[in-house]
């Protein structure tokens, strides 16, 4: 059973920047597709990056050039740096975790079968 816990989440100002962590327990994840998305009220969840066993990454439209997706196998962690936030970033983000999804298939939810419980980003303006 895989385990993934997200960080770093909080309140910050137009502009600004946060570090996302997501730790990842049970099992080792480094041949993994590891995937970011987000959930603002009313909204369905939306893809936001993913990165995959060769850490090669993957981006949403409205998150490119200022969102980067990171890794770490040695301790099991994925990261997402979010610079430039704006208001319309704010939601809920979830880390999640998946094998042997494609290209085009990853922007979807259905390819992941391990979800974190999601941190709250608050971007105000």
């Amino acid at each position: 059973q895989v385990q993934l816990v997200e960080s770093g989440g909080g309140l910050v100002q137009a502009g600004g920047s946060l570090r996302l962590s997501c730790a990842a327990s049970g099992r080792t994840l480094s041949s993994s597709t590891m995937g970011w998305f987000r959930q603002a009220p009313g909204k369905e969840r939306e893809f936001v990056a993913a990165i995959n066993w060769v850490s090669s990454t993957y981006y949403g439209d409205s998150v490119k050039g200022r969102f980067t997706m990171s890794r770490d196998n040695a301790k099991n962690m994925v990261y997402l740096q979010m610079n430039s936030l704006k208001p319309e970033d704010t939601a809920v983000y979830y880390c999640a975790a998946g094998g042997g999804i494609t290209r085009d298939y990853l922007v979807t939810t259905a390819a992941y079968d391990y979800w974190g419980q999601g941190t709250q980003v608050t971007v105000s303006s």
